[in-house]
Parts: C-alpha cells; structure tokens; sequence
C-alpha cells in the first residue's frame, strides 16, 4: 500500500511539473466548491503542500543537490562568485557533496576563546559525609586569535593562549573505623603556561546563506610552562617545581554560527593529537631529574570543549 501511494504522489507531481508554468499559484478550493478565476488550479489538499514545494524548486523530484543551483551567484564585495564552490573528488567515488560558500576569500577574522571551571567542598555532597573538608581549585584559559581567509572557506592565522590553574587542599580528615583513617593537610598545586600556534582552518557551509558552517582545525602548536607541588613532609613544607616545553599537532573539529552579520559564534572539541614535552625538576632548589616524552591522545576530551566569539571583516 505504500508503495502505490508513493508511486501515485510521484506521478501527480511529474504532471503539475511538466503542465503548471513556474508563476503558477496553488490554492485549495473554497467553502462552495469553486475554483478561483486567473493563474491557479484546485488541487486535493492532501497534495498542496507537497505541490507548493515542487513549483519553488525545492522538491527532491526535481532538484537531489540540496535544492541548489550550481551556478547560482552571490554578491561578495561589489563581485559575484559562485554559491556552490567545486572541489575536485579525491575518492574513488564521487559522493556528491557540495560545499557551500560560507566565508570568501580576503576576509579577516579575530576572536576569543576562553574557558573557566572551579570546584570547591562546598559544590560536592559527598564531602557533607566526611568532616574536616576543605578543597577549591580554578582553571582558566584565555586564547585571543587572528585569521586571513586565503581562499573560500579555508584560513590560516596565528593563536596565543594563557593558562592558569590553582588548587588547594587545605585540610581533609577520614576517620571511619580504627584501622581506617588518615589526615592530609597543607597540599597546593598551581601550574601556569604560555603557548603560541599557528592554525589552518577549512569551513564547509551548511546553509545558502552563509549563517552555519562546520570546520575542521589543524594546529601546531609550542607552548611553555611551569608548575609547582607543595605538601608537608616531616616538620617542613616541601615545593617540587617542573618547568617543561612542549610541541603539539592538535585537531578540532567545531561548529560555528553567525549570531549578527559579522559576529559568530563557536563551539571546538578537541578529538586527538600528538605531543613532544621536555620536562626538568627540583625540589627545594635542587635538582631531581628530567624526562622527555612524547604520545598521542585518540580520544573525545570533554574537559576540551572551547567556547568562543569571532568577528569577521
């Protein structure tokens, strides 16, 4: 049954297709049964719908490249460029994706992105079981930006970034039986960093007019920075201090939105990367050691979620 009803709709829009001309309205009859005089034609109201979008073009019947016309053209800077930008397939099959113009070519860019969180004794209910609990700690992040289109939908630029984080264990008692409790005290960490990165990113538009776009993100990225350990150790208060320098390619998918004309906002996930680090310590001023490593992370940080607002010139 499904099928026929299917089939029955494709042809009755195949005929308004080839017998209604583009001008053409679509009204549904009115409360007496008449069919209004000049340019319209009664049709079943099961059907106006599905009628209304085949004569605006918009009908899959018609049209199976996202409603587009490839040679459509916009005005970008008193020029007209097309709406549709053709790549070359790089596949062995052509999948039939069209990118669509999101940000031309010649623009600038520069923006914000910052993150902060905290924590405290005073947010977390399992501490309301323990006694003695004293706990808070802050991270922030702040990485302003600037980027030049050097093409359609593809830029590169250069990012800055400061981060700053702090916590501190100020007391922490467990006493629940004879043979199972302990008391910390006196424990801080704060780690401190600079970086600097230069980025390309590539934007695939997702409406024709250029208000949603995704965009993949590939950063190399050096960064260098220091942190600082301290915990009571028999009568004295020790501070064991790392200072390191690191490499890193990162890739970020995101999406981004223009919320005004020139004003965009969006929102980046850090998926996976690679990293070298260099790091040295010392403990009380002396020191203790050095290490190099180096990796991969191949997985979804949901601690590396960027929020950001840019504005495009």
């Amino acid at each position: 049954m499904c099928r026929i009803n299917l089939s029955f709709k494709l042809i009755v829009l195949a005929l308004f297709c080839f017998a209604l001309n583009s001008k053409a309205d679509v009204a549904r009859p009115d409360s007496v049964g008449t069919v209004p005089d000049g340019k319209y034609y009664y049709i079943p109201d099961s059907l106006a719908n599905d009628v209304e979008t085949l004569l605006r073009g918009h009908s899959r019947v018609v049209d199976d490249d996202l409603n587009l016309d490839l040679d459509e053209k916009v005005l970008v800077n008193g020029d007209t460029v097309p709406i549709a930008l053709r790549d070359r397939n790089l596949g062995r099959f052509d999948r039939g994706l069209t990118n669509l113009l999101y940000v031309p070519k010649g623009q600038w860019t520069f923006g914000l992105t910052a993150s902060y969180g905290e924590i405290s004794t005073d947010n977390l209910e399992l501490f309301g079981l323990l006694t003695d609990v004293d706990i808070t700690a802050h991270a922030f992040s702040i990485k302003p930006y600037f980027a030049y289109f050097i093409k359609n939908n593809l830029s590169v630029g250069l990012r800055f970034k400061y981060y700053n984080a702090r916590g501190d264990l100020d007391s922490f008692n467990v006493d629940m039986a004879d043979s199972f409790n302990f008391n910390l005290h006196d424990i801080g960490y704060k780690a401190e960093s600079y970086s600097a990165s230069a980025f390309l990113s590539s934007y695939v538009g997702l409406s024709r007019n250029g208000r949603f776009g995704v965009y993949n993100e590939v950063e190399l990225a050096f960064a260098s920075g220091s942190s600082d350990f301290t915990r009571p150790f028999g009568s004295e208060i020790r501070n064991t201090h790392t200072g390191w320098t690191e490499a890193q390619l990162n890739f970020s998918p995101g999406l981004q939105v223009f919320i005004m004309k020139n004003v965009a906002f969006h929102v980046s996930f850090g998926v996976f990367g690679f990293y070298l680090r260099n790091e040295k310590q010392t403990e009380n001023g002396e020191k203790i050691g050095s290490r190099f490593s180096s990796g991969g992370n191949f997985r979804f940080n949901i601690f590396n979620i960027n929020f950001g607002i840019g504005i495009f010139i």
